[in-house]
């Protein structure tokens, strides 16, 4: 029998538990992961954690026992982990490379496999294709068991939520935060940073912050349609001054304002972009996904802040970042991942939580206060997507006629200028324009826009729309 086709996906492999994301097919990734360590390292070693999904210790202790099975040390982590932590363990303490077994926002179905480069942040293409051809077709379980391997000095545990907390301390003025009086809400989607939020602010309104690792149902994925009771509960206790969510494995945040509003993540942008550089002095290059407002670069071009637009998809800000020659302020990509300065080239939805929570403390000013600062340097905007179910050959027939250049508009909406750095994007105006882009895996054509009001952003979808199923 043919193996099960293993294929990394833009953050790692990622699989149905029990379907093929099986101790087996684990086994072989993570042989080839020590495969490829050796050929690059001479004495390899590795950071390892699990997030809160089902199994995940069980499959952890199988990549670890694989990996020590190789030569390979481990530090592994014990009880579950957010995938910053793991991406921090590596840089303290000069590890080869990081491991999380993890499926992020997936479903509670899914578990995955993150493996992560020795500068703390997601290894790259060549790296993943490396370890993809390398993969063998099975993979004995070692007979060793984790004690034993412990015991031969192979094993190193590691507690990563400690060095975490610390590396928070020092990089923060909690003080000022406790002491200002800022309520806090947040929910954890039952995922790993319930235990370091709790540490840090026990006063705060917690939400889903117990161990489930059926997520309830519920995909831990921190977008306004996963958050209505967190919403909810925000707008009910009207008290509570910032609402902080983040992703089955907290590298993606989710933002609420006092009123229970969503505030997506190309305003939190802007605002770490304000904080970091009109507040704090820093400077340095703006690097944000090609589906990101435009907004982050009118702002950029005011604080004469570089800037770069990249592919979608947190590795290609992270080349950036982790890049020697450049030097990044503010990486941020339109689906929550975020990363800054003086961090490591990592997404980390606590960390983000925790600027916006020194910004408003430093300032005395709500989120919205803040947010008015960011609209007087370059307008309000409104932004949405729609995912359009349609079948796989009127999606590559649609992108044929972008690549052909066969829209001249859309409606009442005529085309400007085009850029296709990731799909195609269509500019009506200085402030209005719609992204069109296939999902690589499914038969769904996902539809971008942006425009000064939601009124305008929901006119431009329907007529996009209405030409394209035309």
């Amino acid at each position: 029998m043919s193996p099960d086709p293993i294929k990394f996906g833009t953050d790692g492999w990622r699989a149905i538990i029990a379907d093929t994301y099986t101790n087996t097919n684990v086994a072989r990734v993570a042989q080839a992961t020590a495969d490829w360590l050796k050929k690059h390292n001479e004495n390899p070693s590795v950071v390892l954690g699990h997030d809160c999904r089902f199994g995940g210790a069980m499959f952890a202790d199988v990549a670890t026992r694989v990996l020590c099975d190789n030569g390979v040390k481990v530090f592994l982590a014990k009880g579950f982990v957010s995938t910053p932590m793991v991406s921090l363990g590596i840089v303290k303490v000069t590890a080869s490379a990081g491991v999380v077994i993890t499926a992020s926002h997936n479903p509670p179905s899914y578990n995955g496999y993150k493996l992560k480069a020795h500068f703390g942040g997601p290894a790259g293409p060549a790296d993943i294709a490396e370890v993809e051809a390398l993969l063998p077709d099975e993979r004995a379980l070692p007979t060793k068991t984790e004690e034993q391997f412990h015991a031969e000095g192979l094993i190193e545990y590691i507690d990563l939520e400690e060095m975490y907390m610390k590396h928070v301390e020092e990089n923060f003025d909690l003080e000022t935060i406790r002491k200002s009086g800022i309520k806090i809400g947040y929910d954890a989607m039952y995922g790993a940073g319930q235990n370091v939020m709790r540490r840090l602010f026990p006063e705060a309104v917690l939400l889903h912050c117990d161990d489930n690792p059926s997520f309830r149902g519920q995909a831990p994925e921190p977008i306004h349609k996963n958050l209505i009771e967190f919403s909810e509960l925000i707008k009910n206790s009207g008290n509570i001054n910032l609402g902080i969510a983040n992703d089955g494995d907290a590298d993606r945040i989710g933002v609420y304002d006092k009123a229970g509003n969503f505030v997506d993540s190309h305003r939190v942008i802007l605002l770490l972009v304000h904080y970091l550089h009109k507040y704090k002095g820093m400077t340095g290059k703006v690097v944000t996904a090609f589906s990101v407002s435009n907004k982050i670069n009118d702002l950029c071009k005011l604080y004469g802040l570089p800037t770069q637009t990249t592919k979608i998809g947190f590795k290609y800000i992270c080349a950036y970042m982790a890049d020697p020659n450049e030097d990044v302020l503010v990486g941020g990509e339109e689906s929550g991942g975020i990363a800054t300065k003086g961090h490591i080239p990592e997404r980390d939805g606590i960390w983000m939580g925790l600027l916006l929570l020194e910004f408003m403390a430093k300032t005395g000013k709500s989120l919205n206060e803040l947010l008015n600062e960011v609209y007087e340097q370059v307008g309000g905007f409104a932004y949405n997507r729609n995912d359009l179910r349609i079948t796989n050959e009127l999606k590559h027939s649609i992108m044929d006629n972008c690549k052909a250049g066969s829209y001249t508009g859309f409606g009442k909406y005529n085309i400007q200028r085009t850029d296709d750095i990731d799909g195609y994007r269509f500019y009506f105006s200085d402030n209005e324009w719609v992204m069109i882009r296939p999902s690589g895996t499914e038969p769904v054509l996902r539809v971008y826009a942006e425009a000064p009001t939601a009124a305008g952003v929901e006119d431009i979808l329907s007529d996009v729309k209405g030409v394209l199923l035309n």
